[in-house]
């Protein structure tokens, strides 16, 4: 230990733990390290205890730790727990001499890096160094994504398509043009809706939603334009409908392929004259608000089939934007699971860190089709009920069998699948054309549909 005596100049303040049992060697570590924020701990308990609560960037640890009295192999063990606390951790085990195999269990294991005791302090310094750097440019990382994940305000997403419809947002939100937000059930509509009246002029006023298909068809047009007192049995009052209350802010229509057609007409004259009359009333009452629509319905279908009006359609869609589903949004399906689970677990007061592999690859090969709701839905259940540091895929009531393939081989060979089953419908079968489009010869044609057993291009082949 002689070479440690040489004690070098840092400018970073940021904490390093030491995990070691021999007092003289956790001494000098402890003096030749000092321009770090030094804690120490002799085992196992200590450990934790103190990266719970100096929450250390890097740990030094001596793998070498006696084993604890019921013969658990305590350097591991103290690895393996740490990392269950914090997985970013950059955990630097320390092993005797020649003990190259249990450095590569550690490593495998979780552990950023080893060393191999005699200890050399420029080797020591410079492992310990970029362990620092790593860990900050893993900060700044994290930091920098989520600068680019959406601008607008409670919109979670890095997909380029998303990121496209928040910069289109952020170009409409401040005009008054009438917008249409289209979407299966769960992608978020009313939260873009929410993000346009908070960047628009209105934002200081109200924002009214209401839900076409939550009301029953007898109450909507009282809803909407409000009534005069004595309009109708139990009417006492005169009372105004969501489009007064949202008078110079923003009204929203949610689900309004539900609308019933003979109220269509009367909210088709409500935005072209931007006045309405009250049930029971007489007097024509202008109104100064914004209007966006939402639906999952396809209202050009519907507009075909006489259910819904083709000159209201026009009118409510001077802009459309189409959220994908989250099944097409590459990226986000994680970003927005790490989003919620750290949203639900400071609301349920848990210590959990994070999602294991298993779990990760449960959440991007899975569809969703209850899209964000459901996503929302299986973590907040999954905090709740782990009991695990970890969220695992079985806490979220996700199948085993869902494994996410993200190596090149696979990647190419679906990419290739792909490639000749759209060449084959394209060619109609003919193997020659198809080969032409694939830019391959027939044999490497013939040799590619054995490989990947594509019966129904050897079924054509043959017939051809």
């Amino acid at each position: 230990m002689n070479n440690l005596m040489v004690r070098p100049e840092y400018n970073d303040q940021q904490t390093l733990l030491i995990v070691e049992d021999d007092v003289g060697l956790q001494s000098q570590l402890r003096w030749h390290f000092e321009g770090y924020n030094v804690t120490v701990a002799n085992n196992r308990d200590e450990a934790l205890a103190a990266l719970r609560r100096d929450q250390p960037t890097v740990i030094l640890q001596d793998l070498g730790l006696p084993p604890d009295d019921e013969g658990v192999e305590e350097g591991f063990a103290t690895l393996q727990a740490s990392l269950a606390i914090d997985p970013s951790l950059k955990i630097i085990v320390v092993t005797g001499h020649a003990d190259h195999e249990n450095a590569l269990r550690a490593v495998s294991m979780g552990a950023y890096d080893f060393y191999q005791k005699p200890l050399d302090t420029n080797t020591l310094d410079l492992i310990v160094q970029r362990a620092f750097q790593m860990a900050r440019l893993e900060e700044q990382l994290r930091q920098v994504q989520e600068d680019q994940t959406s601008p607008l305000d409670g919109v979670i997403a890095s997909h380029h398509g998303m990121l496209k419809i928040c910069r289109t947002i952020e170009k409409l939100a401040p005009t008054q043009v009438t917008t249409l937000l289209l979407g299966e059930s769960g992608t978020g509509k009313e939260v873009f809706a929410k993000a346009i009246h908070k960047l628009s002029a209105q934002k200081n006023h109200p924002f009214v939603a209401i839900n076409c298909a939550a009301v029953p068809e007898q109450l909507m047009e009282s809803e909407l334009f409000g009534y005069e007192k004595g309009a109708f049995t139990g009417a006492n009052k005169q009372t105004l409908g969501k489009i007064e209350t949202a008078e110079n802010g923003t009204l929203f229509l949610d689900e309004i392929g539900d609308m019933p057609l003979p109220l269509q007409a009367k909210l088709l004259r409500f935005l072209q004259e931007r006045v309405i009359e009250r049930v029971g009333g007489r007097k024509e009452i202008p109104v100064n608000v914004r209007v966006l629509c939402a639906t999952n319905k396809d209202l050009l279908t519907m507009v075909k089939n006489h259910t819904f009006r083709e000159d209201l359609y026009y009118r409510i869609s001077e802009m459309v934007i189409d959220i994908p589903p989250l099944r097409d949004r590459e990226g986000d399906k994680i970003l927005l699971a790490r989003y919620m689970l750290d949203k639900y677990r400071r609301e349920q007061n848990k210590s959990i860190s994070g999602f294991t592999p298993a779990a990760t690859s449960a959440i991007e090969a899975y569809d969703w089709p209850g899209n964000i709701r459901e996503l929302e839905n299986k973590i907040k259940r999954a905090v709740i009920m782990s009991e695990s540091k970890n969220i695992d895929n079985d806490d979220l009531d996700l199948s085993d069998e869902l494994v996410l393939s993200i190596n090149l081989r696979s990647a190419r060979q679906k990419a290739e699948i792909n490639a000749i089953n759209t060449a084959l419908s394209i060619a109609d079968g003919n193997i020659s054309a198809c080969a032409k489009l694939l830019g391959v010869t027939r044999p490497t044609l013939y040799d590619l549909i054995k490989k990947y057993d594509i019966r129904t291009a050897i079924t054509t082949a043959e017939s051809m």
